[in-house]
């Protein structure tokens, strides 16, 4: 059955990006032609009146939901900000919008559309790898942009891709070395059954050895599973000294119960986790006081920024919402395209790679800039451990941004051959 899905999964992407390739040529051809009749001192082809059409694509339905909507949310903060500013070159931002329903065929089907229906000069959204990936072809066959703002495996980079939350290197690899430092020997590593969590971990169990960590556990379970009983007991019986949590979406909801049914909690086996932030920790029906993750923002980074950006969220959405390292990368997204259009003075996605490098935004998180060969940002580690408000204390940070290495080729101990 599973076989079988993913069959119909990577035929269904290739048809798309099939579809994409050849609407894509037409398009460019398009404004070719368009170019022509360009007199004045207009500067760009690709986008024509008084608005521009952005793409927002996140999951309001389904596993993912619960966090993806918070994604939408920073994104429309960013959009009207930035239209009440005077938009992009001018112009006012138009979004459309479609849900991803927490499916990678439905991501890459709505991506599609988007680029090839209704002519959208970028796209901001996914949070699975396993979506993103969907998209990629899609994107790449219409020669379209992409912004995506969670963290994720790393071993990937595309001309049509731009990487806004955090590579390996700038979080997996932070996570770890503070467990070193904190003596740990023995690590447990959970995870959602998809690309993410088995990539990551991949290179957890690589990165472990070089220092002296064991791996005494694995266990995985369907992204839109909740059951970990089982998993749970196998943890209970190992007893690590810290459980790496891989896990996404609404799973961690019945993972956690799991854990704290077992008798387990922050001073026994405490987790770190990737993927548990501000908005999911309330959610969790257990208290997490202790418990640690691994990000590049959080709702308690001090800094005239960050302070503009949660009185500006809650203004608009509530005093009791909470802001997260994915909403605020994907808030950032939205103004690094913009400085990225304004750069080159285009919205066409060929000038806008060319300008990209080198393009900063001072982001809640602090100030981020754009690698130009591999669209990603740099991106400063940092180690919080919640607290009882469900906010976290931060106790580790690298101090300063880490430069963005996807493919880890700056560490010798990765080899990409190796389970």
């Amino acid at each position: 059955m599973k076989r079988t899905r993913w069959n119909y999964w990577a035929g269904a992407v290739v048809a798309l990006s099939l579809t994409a390739a050849a609407c894509g040529s037409s398009s460019k051809s398009s404004s070719a032609a368009d170019s022509t009749k360009t007199t004045g001192a207009s500067t760009d082809t690709c986008v024509s009146g008084d608005t521009v059409k952005l793409g927002l694509l996140n999951s309001t339905s389904g596993a993912m939901a619960i966090s993806e909507q918070t994604v939408r949310d920073s994104l429309n903060l960013a959009v009207s900000e930035i239209n009440a500013s005077g938009g992009i070159l001018g112009k006012q931002i138009k979004t459309v919008t479609e849900d991803g329903q927490s499916e990678p065929t439905v991501f890459a089907e709505k991506i599609n559309k988007l680029l090839t229906e209704d002519k959208v000069s970028a796209v901001f959204g996914g949070w699975t790898s396993a979506s993103r990936k969907a998209m990629l072809p899609v994107v790449e066959g219409a020669n379209g942009l992409l912004f995506y703002p969670v963290q994720y495996e790393g071993l990937e980079a595309s001309k049509n891709i731009y990487y806004t939350g955090a590579t390996t290197n700038q979080q997996i690899i932070p996570a770890m070395d503070f467990l070193k430092s904190k003596g740990v020997k023995t690590l447990f590593l959970a995870g959602s059954d998809y690309v993410f969590p088995r990539t990551a971990n991949k290179i957890i169990k690589q990165y472990a050895k070089t220092l002296g960590i064991q791996i005494v556990g694995e266990e995985y379970v369907p992204l839109s599973g909740d059951n970990w009983t089982t998993q749970v007991a196998k943890i209970a019986a190992a007893k690590p000294d810290f459980v790496f949590n891989t896990i996404n979406g609404s799973s961690n909801v019945g993972f956690i119960k799991a854990y704290s049914e077992a008798g387990l909690g922050a001073t026994k086996s405490p987790i770190i986790s990737v993927s548990i932030a501000e908005e999911e920790a309330p959610a969790m029906g257990v208290n997490l006081t202790g418990q640690f993750a691994a990000w590049n923002y959080f709702e308690s980074v001090k800094s005239p920024a960050n302070e503009k950006f949660i009185k500006a969220f809650q203004a608009k959405y509530g005093a009791k919402r909470v802001t997260s390292d994915p909403m605020e990368a994907a808030y950032a997204s939205m103004y690094l395209y913009k400085g990225m259009v304004e750069k080159a003075k285009s919205f066409c996605v060929d000038a806008v790679n060319k300008a990209s490098g080198g393009v900063s935004f001072d982001a809640p998180e602090g100030t981020v800039t754009v690698n130009g060969e591999n669209h990603h940002i740099a991106k400063t580690g940092l180690i919080g451990q919640i607290n009882s408000s469900n906010q976290f204390d931060i106790v580790w940070s690298s101090g300063k941004p880490i430069e963005p290495d996807p493919f880890l080729k700056g560490y010798s101990w990765w080899n990409p051959n190796q389970g």
